[in-house]
């Protein structure tokens, strides 16, 4: 059985998403990868089939403009 803290907002530390932090060597290295590559919908699709994930042509547009607008950052 797992245990339920409840705590007070005023006791939550919160700090700013480094992503950084999160990736390894490996992934840091695809990271770069992924900067100097064009983000296109064949691109995003075919991540999309490697990963396993469903997906529409609503969704890969949408995920696109996200990543573009992220690396241009």
């Amino acid at each position: 059985m797992k245990t339920v803290h409840i705590v007070k907002h005023s006791e939550v530390k919160v700090k700013a998403f480094v992503l950084s932090d999160f990736l390894t060597d490996v992934q840091e290295s695809k990271r770069i990868e992924l900067d100097t590559k064009r983000i296109t919908k064949k691109y995003v699709k075919q991540l999309a089939d490697e990963l396993g994930l469903d997906y529409n042509d609503k969704d890969i547009s949408f995920t696109k403009k996200i990543l573009t607008a992220y690396l241009n950052r």
